[in-house]
């Protein structure tokens, strides 16, 4: 008894107890308080029983009830005690069995998780039971939920752009526009892609665009347009010659512009139609035009141009992201909100999808059961292999022994009645013969 007092004042109390485990270890030290209460209770009972059990014999059967019970208490503290540490402090064999099988223990809790848990069968019936797209479509629907999802994409997205070397994304949008724009060829995709556009007649409206605002200028810029003329003419004719040449080549231009425009089979459409006839034509088999056109891209796109082209367009994209995610109001943060609640009602709305989506969900989960259920089980094996022998025991201790310490108060209880029943007996055999 001496011993298992001094055993309750040296409880161990694991340290960063979180709320919910100060509670378990108040309630376990509360527990065994009263185990302890019990036994010396019985012992002090026994004690005054058999003093005067020879004065007042009916405290014989008082007498053997504490008996028994002090048995019964001291039976199950043993084999409490037994689980967590050596008893008494003796290396007693099968023993403070926590601590020295905590691998075993690691080993079968996982295979029981293996087993148990991490079946396919069990796996795919709880998630078929779940109906998990319409339970994330109500949660996505919710703006509030979605403002909240939002809010974590921003900070996730925000965080990645942070993380991301500025230099290997430059390198990476050097390496695929020297890739795709310096290594191809460009003129026969652009003399292939201006041929299909001719033979359907797109530059006819380009034509019209140029000769409605060649017209417009025109008109709008007369002044300019003499200006122009005049500088070809003979600086020795009189000024009012050059008036009226400027006059009339102003009111000509604008005649033929119109001539062009309202006739669809004007010779200057016709010869526009020809010259990209044979310009496409050139694009994808003339090799002079062909080397023309990459020298002229080569000259566009050299290495520092391309490098500086790289760093700029990386640097605008990264801040326009990163202030677009910053600012709980941008039409990128609300498009993603409008965005979530839209798949949300979609969910719910649309029956086939979100059976496919749970059909997808239980295939993939079912999969990855099958093919990782032994390495996914394997972590509590290893995580248990990895804790402490003695703090394994303290954590199990403060989970379950509360409810351990009642097998100690039953025993006290169970021991004196048995004691009290087997005392009873052999005195009533006794009295029989």
């Amino acid at each position: 008894m001496v011993e298992q007092a001094s055993a309750l004042r040296r409880t161990p109390v694991p340290s960063n107890l979180s709320p919910s485990d100060t509670a378990r270890q108040t309630a376990l030290v509360r527990m065994k308080r009263l185990a302890v209460g019990l036994l010396l209770v019985m012992g002090v009972v026994f004690a005054v029983s058999f003093a005067l059990q020879e004065r007042y014999p009916a405290l014989q059967y008082v007498r053997a009830a504490a008996e028994g019970g002090m048995v019964g208490a001291l039976a199950d503290w043993f084999a409490v005690t037994a689980l967590f540490r050596y008893p008494l402090g003796l290396r007693i064999p099968h023993t403070n069995i926590i601590a020295s099988r905590k691998n075993e223990i690691g080993a079968s809790l996982g295979e029981f998780v293996e087993t148990n848990f991490l079946s396919e069968a069990v796996v795919r019936g709880k998630l078929e039971s779940m109906g998990v797209s319409r339970r994330l479509g109500a949660w996505l629907s919710s703006p509030e939920n979605a403002g909240r999802l939002t809010d974590e994409v921003a900070v996730a997205g925000t965080g990645l752009l942070e993380l991301l070397s500025d230099d290997a994304i430059k390198d990476l949008i050097e390496t695929v526009a020297r890739e795709h724009l310096v290594q191809a060829d460009w003129a026969p995709p652009i003399g292939r892609v201006g041929e299909r556009l001719v033979e359907s007649g797109q530059q006819h409206a380009a034509v019209d665009l140029l000769l409605e605002r060649a017209e417009g200028w025109l008109l709008a810029h007369p002044e300019a347009f003499g200006r122009a003329v005049s500088q070809r003419l003979p600086s020795w004719m009189p000024g009012f010659v050059d008036k009226l040449v400027d006059d009339k080549a102003h009111r000509e231009v604008l005649a033929f512009l119109a001539a062009v425009r309202v006739d669809a089979a004007h010779p200057l459409r016709s010869a526009i139609d020809r010259y990209l006839v044979e310009l496409v034509g050139d694009l994808q088999h003339d090799p002079a035009m062909i080397t023309r056109v990459e020298t002229l891209k080569r000259e566009l796109l050299d290495s520092a141009r391309l490098r500086e082209f790289a760093g700029e367009t990386w640097e605008s994209v990264k801040a326009s992201l990163v202030d677009a995610l910053g600012d709980p109001a941008s039409a990128l943060r609300a498009g993603i909100r409008s965005t979530v609640i839209e798949v949300g009602a979609r969910l719910l709305d649309d029956g086939a999808l979100g059976a496919r989506i749970d059909r997808w969900i239980a295939d993939s989960a079912s999969y990855l059961v099958r093919s990782y259920r032994h390495e996914i089980a394997g972590v509590i094996t290893e995580t248990v292999e990895r804790w402490d022998a003695t703090e394994t025991s303290e954590k199990i201790e403060l989970q379950v022994g509360k409810d351990l310490q009642f097998i100690r108060i039953n025993g006290t209880v169970v021991g004196a009645l048995a004691g009290l029943a087997i005392f009873a007996a052999a005195h009533a055999v006794v009295s029989l013969t």
